[in-house]
């Protein structure tokens, strides 16, 4: 029997699952923009839900032998489970991995975690009916979210215990998120008139045994990513004209000469953003911050696209254990919900974002240092004259940053390699993709903090640098003239000394949200 129909409060702007592949932007659209989903209307996609479903029914109908239906999971694959308790059978499996630790998973995450799951299950090789889909899909649209701890995934046999809370949630057990509460799932789905869900003999393991929580993580992390890699180009930018550098090391000519597409990009960003010269050249080579920044920069811009295209073609895939084939008619046991993509794109991300915040934290060295500046304020200080002398300016900032960026290059240490044997030798190898995920995101928070301190310093620099040399740069660029005037207001001109958290703490978030648009033609 169908669910009712629901009336979503995001109906008017929604993401049709079941029709055609979805992408990074399809999952960010729901997780961030208030967008709901829609299961695909065509009759094609249901028969297809329909009919997995009807084909494993008959099957256990017909005495068959499907893994985690009526036999035990994991190591206990041999131990056949009487007739009478296969329907008991997946309510166990979703208790006993209700043992996850550590922080939730945010508002934002466990949206992309659902969009992942129920696109996943929407391939139609799983076996769940059609009312799962739909009970997934009302979680989403009402923004009733799973409280999910984000400790305790190896990556393989799937997200089991991050996952279980979706599917207890389907079922009215545990907690969710609604309206800005926690609250019991079973009081909030009956205060919507939402039936609770009972799991077919799959439908637990279908729910459980899937790649969606370090997907939906991965999702995110490439956004933040892709967009600091243009950020860290304006950015690049204004350091590069408070420095007094040399424009020409971004000159399309020089970066016709290596063409990989990413760090030409970046350099044509970047050359874009500065005024043409004027008079001599300070300095014939910058130094490699600035210098080689098209080149840091580069190697994630092209790393995107490999990223993209492994997400997304998990993303699209069906990745749980075992695989119904509804068309041909056969069971298909395999190992799709190892996460050895995700986790070999997440380590790899990771790394690519962490050299951004180097490359920034040696930026903010150089403008901070009188030695290096070409004649700014040690440590970029706007006090003049007699107060001079008890004003530090960014000092301490600097060495904030230089904490971020040190965090961030520690945990640069892949994940996915401290595979651990696990649940008696038949977890023997596991992906760590949820891991290397949340390493990650965690990398990419402390690159956004660096980011913000050097936003900040570029600011009071090329605002400095008009003052102590009229003339030199003639003129800033109408973007980078936009960009520092959209950024002023969150952190004014630093002359007396006054306590930064708050600014710092304003301009990460901007740029968590993108608050800026960057080469918007490109």
């Amino acid at each position: 029997m169908n669910m009712p129909d629901i009336e979503s409060p995001q109906a008017s702007r929604s993401i049709t699952i079941g029709s055609q592949r979805i992408s990074i932007e399809d999952v960010l659209q729901v997780a961030r923009h208030q967008h709901g989903v829609t299961l695909s209307s065509t009759a094609t996609f249901k028969a297809r839900i329909d009919k997995g479903a009807a084909f494993l029914e008959s099957l256990l109908a017909n005495n068959g032998t499907v893994y985690g239906v009526n036999t035990g999971y994991g190591d206990s694959c041999t131990v056949t489970v009487p007739a009478d308790l296969v329907n008991e059978l997946p309510l166990h499996l979703t208790r006993y991995h209700g043992c996850g630790l550590g922080a939730y998973l945010d508002d934002e995450a466990t949206l992309a975690v659902l969009v992942c799951r129920l696109n996943s299950l929407a391939q139609g090789y799983s076996g769940v009916r059609w009312q799962l889909l739909q009970q997934l899909s009302s979680l989403i649209n009402h923004r009733i979210l799973p409280n999910i701890p984000e400790e305790g995934s190896v990556g393989a046999s799937g997200d089991l215990t991050p996952l279980s809370y979706v599917a207890a949630a389907l079922i009215g057990e545990r907690e969710v998120r609604y309206q800005g509460r926690l609250q019991p799932a079973t009081e909030v789905l009956q205060s919507l008139n939402i039936p609770l869900l009972t799991l077919a003999p799959k439908e637990g393991l279908a729910i459980m045994n899937g790649t969606a929580v370090m997907t939906g993580l991965a999702c995110l992390a490439w956004q933040r990513a892709e967009y600091l890699t243009r950020l860290c180009c304006r950015i690049t930018a204004m350091a590069q004209i408070a420095l007094l550098g040399n424009r020409g090391h971004f000159d399309p000519r020089l970066f016709a000469a290596k063409p990989h597409a990413g760090q030409n990009e970046a350099a044509a960003w970047i050359f874009s953003d500065i005024v043409e010269e004027s008079g001599e050249v300070i300095r014939l080579q910058d130094r490699y911050s600035i210098r080689c920044a098209p080149h840091v920069i580069g190697v994630a811009r092209d790393a995107l696209g490999w990223m993209r295209r492994d997400i997304e073609n998990e993303l699209n895939s069906a990745n749980d254990n075992p695989l119904i084939d509804p068309d041909a008619g056969v069971l298909l046991h395999g190992g799709h919900f190892y996460g050895g993509h995700i986790a070999f794109a997440m380590d790899s991300l990771k790394n690519a974002v962490a050299n951004l915040a180097d490359l920034m934290d040696r930026q903010l060295a150089l403008l901070v240092d009188s030695k290096y500046n070409h004649g700014l304020p040690q440590n970029l200080s706007g006090s003049e004259g007699h107060r001079a002398a008890i004003n530090h300016g960014f000092k301490a900032v600097q060495i904030g940053t230089s904490a971020w960026t040190a965090e961030a290059l520690k945990l640069t240490m892949p994940a996915s390699v401290f595979s651990r044997s696990t649940e008696c030798h038949n977890q023997d190898k596991v992906s760590m993709g949820t891991i290397a995920a949340r390493d990650c995101l965690r990398v990419l928070e402390l690159t956004e903090q660096v980011a913000a301190a050097l936003i900040m310093a570029a600011v009071q620099g090329v605002t400095l640098r008009q003052q102590v040399s009229p003339g030199k740069p003639s003129g800033l660029t109408k973007p980078v003239s936009e960009f520092i005037a959209t950024t002023s207001p969150h952190s004014a001109f630093l002359d007396e000394d006054r306590p930064l958290e708050a600014e710092l703490r304003a301009l990460t978030g901007l740029i968590r949200h993108q608050h800026w648009e960057l080469y918007p033609n490109a």
